[in-house]
């Protein structure tokens, strides 16, 4: 019996997730290495003097293994997409983690631009830093931490658009999804510039 390894044989759709699904745990790999760095008593970029040196690493090390897992989730969902009975539930974990990286980079970019226009003042917990340079903090917040969140949740939506292929579906899902993300970045926002009560919601 013959077996073919011929790429073609394997739906269009499947090689795209396969890919997106790559890209996406290269990258989680990529943020977890950062904060490793962190996690390992590194200094260089550091926007301030961490109150408790052992503590922040400890911070950093949870981090890392967080990332860890977002790195591997990608690739542990990759053969379930074959099974129609678990794309709802794969369909609902990419909505959540598109939504809620999307909205969280965009609540915190727009934080940092205002902040480093003079407009608002971001607050920094006593515990976790000694002194901190707030502008060197919203420069590596924007081009370090939230591209991370915002490319993300990006390629969880691509998954999730991937799959659903064209149609009502596929439309409703990312309708949704917008939907979502702008609703809860003007309340995020709302709560920073403290128009309303302190809400946490990314």
């Amino acid at each position: 019996m013959r077996i073919s390894l011929d790429s073609r044989a394997v739906p269009p759709e499947l090689r795209q997730l396969t890919s997106v699904s790559v890209a996406l745990s290269l990258w989680g790999l990529y943020y977890a290495l950062y904060r490793s760095y962190y996690a390992l008593g590194g200094t260089l970029l550091l926007p301030g003097t961490p109150a408790d040196p052992a503590q922040f690493r400890l911070i950093n090390a949870a981090a890392v293994v967080i990332l860890a897992m977002a790195a591997l989730l990608p690739i542990a969902m990759l053969p379930l997409w074959r099974r129609p009975r678990a794309r709802p539930a794969l369909l609902a974990v990419c909505w959540m983690v598109a939504v809620g990286c999307i909205m969280h980079a965009l609540i915190d970019s727009i934080q940092r631009i205002l902040s480093l226009a003079g407009l608002l003042t971001i607050e920094y917990p006593a515990g976790v830093w000694a002194s901190i340079d707030h502008r060197a903090a919203d420069l590596q917040d924007l081009f370090f931490n939230e591209p991370w969140f915002l490319l993300e949740g990006l390629g969880f939506a691509a998954l999730g658009w991937i799959a659903l292929g064209p149609g009502n579906r596929r439309r409703w899902w990312v309708g949704s999804g917008s939907a979502a993300i702008v609703v809860l970045t003007v309340i995020g926002m709302l709560s920073a510039t403290g128009v309303i009560g302190k809400v946490i919601i990314g």
